[in-house]
């Protein structure tokens, strides 16, 4: 490496202003602004929701079993209950036994088993009173009545579960933190709970600015571009685990974007803009929202300098967190990934927002602007020896949306750091969840 010497999910009153330390030439890190955007935004109230709305959601309290797991002793084979002793020497020499009774799953027994007996049983029934063991149908003449010849031992507990052996009724079974999966809810369920407390999704409401743009799927007319920055963001929004909706592009005067932001704010618990944030006669973002309470800086980062955030004030005096993100297509992406996405998690409630990075072998070399981090896109694979491998996509322009969507990971590269070459291990933020 070459160096260089160089709302629901939000507040509830709006903070005067959101500030960071500044480095150098009044330009943040970006570790200075995430930090000053992350301190700013605590979790929304918890709600109650069905286990069918909890999927991948934060869970807000500690969450204890009303109910033993599993309720009663029951068979965990189709088979025979029996007493052990009556079993004694079964596997030298078989021993029959007389059926008196069979038991199903969901049956309550209506007999019990005595020594010489057996009570035909199937996976998850309850264990008839007297019996201490199954024998399993296999290891016998699978005779349905009158008796049955059992050929092996059975010792006691054999093939029984046992009440509470895995979940004792008062337990702590999900705890504060925990994020709602798929296995999650199985536990919830089975532990009697047809609810639970998370912190619930925050609603994020997605504007571009700009007259060019045109809705996807329209005519273009001279100089105009399809809006790709709304669906773009919307579904990055979706994906870190919130609920989103576009708005129509707004236009390039502050009355336009004023008259959205007015609307957005009372069903928005975040706002997210691209576009209007550099130094542009037409940068409405920057010109219309200054004096709202959003702060508007430069992050040594690239792609995605010109960055803004702050709070707007929501009905009641709710405070709504506005990202302002630049209007280059690869820039709003990865300013999104940078600071946006963290933001959302640390308002549903997470404890780690941010992306892990892993190590990567660089398969060519990359350059890098001295005083900036770089987070270049690139393709990661693992190889045969399980080393993650990266390969930087050609177009590492922050308008090449085709290279951008080829692209599963971004590669850091230090501020201090000018050339990374190829064999190189750098840190990879990968992007697929």
């Amino acid at each position: 490496m070459t160096s260089s010497s160089t709302a629901c999910a939000t507040s509830t009153t709006v903070p005067s202003s959101v500030t960071a330390p500044r480095s150098a030439a009044d330009v943040r890190s970006v570790d200075e602004h995430l930090a000053a955007i992350l301190s700013s935004l605590t979790p929304a109230a918890s709600q109650t929701v069905s286990l069918a709305e909890s999927l991948g959601l934060v869970v807000a309290g500690d969450v204890v079993a009303r109910v033993d797991l599993p309720g009663f002793d029951n068979s965990s084979m189709d088979g025979y209950a029996v007493q052990s002793v009556s079993l004694a020497g079964a596997a030298a020499r078989p021993v029959t036994l007389s059926l008196v009774g069979e038991v199903a799953a969901g049956d309550a027994p209506t007999v019990s088993v005595g020594k010489g007996e057996a009570v035909r049983i199937m996976t998850g029934a309850p264990m008839p009173e007297g019996a201490d063991a199954v024998i399993a149908v296999e290891d016998t003449d699978g005779a349905a009545t009158g008796s049955v010849e059992c050929r092996a031992e059975a010792p006691v507990g054999r093939f029984v579960r046992r009440r509470g052996e895995d979940v004792a009724a008062g337990s702590v079974v999900v705890r504060a933190g925990d994020v709602v999966g798929p296995r999650t809810v199985a536990l919830l369920a089975a532990s009697g709970h047809a609810t639970v407390d998370v912190v619930p999704r925050p609603h994020v409401v997605v504007l571009s600015t700009g007259a060019e743009l045109v809705e996807p799927g329209q005519p273009l007319g001279p100089g105009q571009i399809h809006d790709s920055n709304s669906s773009m963001l919307w579904a990055a929004a979706t994906r870190a685990g919130a609920t989103a909706e576009i708005r129509s592009a707004v236009g390039d005067t502050d009355e336009e974007l004023l008259a959205v932001v007015d609307e957005v704010v009372g069903v928005a618990d975040a706002v997210v803009t691209s576009g209007g944030v550099s130094m542009g006669a037409y940068d409405v973002v920057k010109s219309a929202l200054r004096s709202e309470g959003v702060d508007f800086v430069q992050v040594a980062m690239q792609p995605g300098k010109p960055q803004g955030f702050g709070f707007l004030a929501g009905p009641g005096g709710r405070a709504v967190p506005l990202f302002a993100l630049p209007g280059n297509p690869v820039s709003s992406y990865v300013s999104f990934e940078v600071f946006v996405r963290p933001a959302l998690r640390r308002l549903m409630g997470h404890a780690d927002p941010v992306r892990p990075t892993r190590r990567a072998v660089l398969t060519s070399g990359l350059r890098s602007v001295a005083g900036r981090r770089q987070l270049a896109r690139a393709v990661v694979t693992t190889g045969a020896d399980g080393t993650l491998v990266a390969e930087p996509v050609a177009g590492q322009g922050s308008h090449f949306v085709a290279d951008l969507s080829r692209a599963n990971a971004l590669l850091v590269i230090a501020e201090d750091t000018t050339e990374v070459g190829a064999g190189e291990v750098v840190d990879a933020i990968l992007l697929d969840d």
